[in-house]
């Protein structure tokens, strides 16, 4: 008879108390985390399951995020992001909501938000349902600034059907990946939740060619205003956050040790002779997300025409095995072959350049990746990474990278 009942349950979704647990229906869900000061980041995930064993699927616009470390610990649910020092700690209510909190390491404690999880929500703003006035489709000219008056420029790309709305924000630190969200009336709403990254853009649409009042809320507790013009030229100066080799060199020296505690040098025979791409990174990055997924394809269908990989991590603590941790959720993630090097020093270590790569000017932004050529020196450094969420840019990026690799197994 038990066995019946777990069967009915899994297979018409209906939520059946099993020893303090329960099957998780099927279908959407829409999460809200809840700040401090009322405003909440939302995004939806859809469980599916094989066999016995579920699948959560967060959605990002057109990305798929999946979970599949979930758990029951007594009448307790946990699930973890496939990378990054994130998860969930849900408890499954007698409404059919599910309502916990999620957590994320940091360098310092820990970051904790509230969050309630509705079933049957496959829609991410079901509370804005006007009719669009405007359509916003097009380049953005944008100017964000802080609490503190300090403004920084980005270009926005957006793409509107009806009013269903996706883009990102382009930045000379790399781009907000997939948002998802909607124009209703004059008004538009977009998220982002990856495990790390947690948004909500809220703006107006005066017309197709203003958009002001608006505002980003990120994480816990940080609010930046913005405001947009049409433009479809609009650029932005990526040479406050680039790096170079300080005059006099033409070299990297490194040693540091790898996932399994092996000492790795550049200057190890295995790189001799061979074009090496050098990613500077961390495990708490969704840009170095992409930049790793893209790096570890490319590796290995390319490696056996001479080419090398070496991640560089730069990591919240200096704590090895905290590192190794997290960092291991990477490379299995995403089958990354090629080397993954512990620094040891901290990404929020003042003097973290100076400390792992004297020979070139300080590290600004993540992923920073230098290209060495097969004499051993450093041919071109490239800040920030262009990932899948910027569309074009990025199928423009891979071809410019390939093109740059063609060349230097030429010389």
């Amino acid at each position: 008879m038990k066995k019946f009942v777990l069967l009915f349950a899994a297979f018409t979704g209906i939520v059946s108390a099993v020893s303090a647990q329960t099957v998780i229906p099927k279908g959407w869900w829409r999460a809200s985390l809840q700040r401090a000061d009322g405003n909440t980041i939302d995004f939806n995930f859809e469980v599916t399951y094989t066999g016995n064993k579920p699948t959560w699927f967060i959605r990002n616009a057109t990305e798929r995020i999946p979970l599949t470390d979930i758990r029951w610990e007594k009448d307790t649910l946990l699930a973890a992001m496939p990378v990054f020092e994130s998860s969930f700690r849900l408890h499954y209510e007698k409404d059919g909501t599910l309502r916990g909190f999620w957590t994320r390491g940091t360098s310092a404690n820990d970051v904790t938000l509230p969050v309630t999880i509705v079933h049957n929500q496959a829609a991410r703003f079901p509370q804005h349902v006007q009719p669009a006035k405007h359509n916003i489709t097009g380049r953005w000219a944008t100017t964000f600034t802080d609490k503190k008056g300090n403004s920084s420029i980005a270009v926005a790309e957006f793409v509107q059907k009806g009013r269903q709305l996706t883009g990102t924000f382009l930045t000379p630190t790399g781009d907000y990946r997939f948002l998802e969200g909607v124009v209703s009336g004059d008004s538009l709403f977009m998220s982002a939740f990856d495990g790390i990254h947690a948004f909500t853009f809220i703006a107006r649409a005066d017309n197709n060619k203003k958009i002001s009042g608006g505002r980003v809320f990120s994480g816990p507790a940080s609010t930046e205003t913005w405001v947009a013009e049409a433009n479809a030229k609009a650029s932005y100066s990526d040479t406050i956050s680039a790096v170079y080799l300080r005059p006099g060199q033409d070299r990297l020296h490194f040693r540091f040790p790898d996932l399994d505690s092996n000492m790795v040098s550049i200057s190890d025979a295995r790189f001799k002779n061979k074009v090496v791409i050098i990613q500077l990174m961390g495990s708490w990055c969704p840009n170095c997300m992409d930049e790793t997924a893209f790096l570890s394809n490319f590796y290995n269908h390319n490696k056996q025409r001479g080419i090398e990989v070496i991640a560089l991590a730069y990591e919240y603590s200096d704590d090895f095995h905290r590192s190794q941790k997290s960092l291991r959720k990477f490379q299995q993630h995403y089958n990354v072959q090629y080397p993954m090097l512990i620094t040891g020093v901290k990404v929020s270590d003042a003097a973290r350049t100076e400390k792992t790569l004297p020979e070139i000017t300080p590290i600004r932004t993540y992923p920073t990746t230098i290209f060495i050529g097969k004499d051993g020196k450093v041919k071109k450094t490239d800040n920030g990474f262009q990932g899948p969420g910027t569309g074009a840019h990025h199928e423009e990026y891979k071809k410019n990278f390939n093109a740059l690799i063609d060349n230097l197994l030429k010389q």
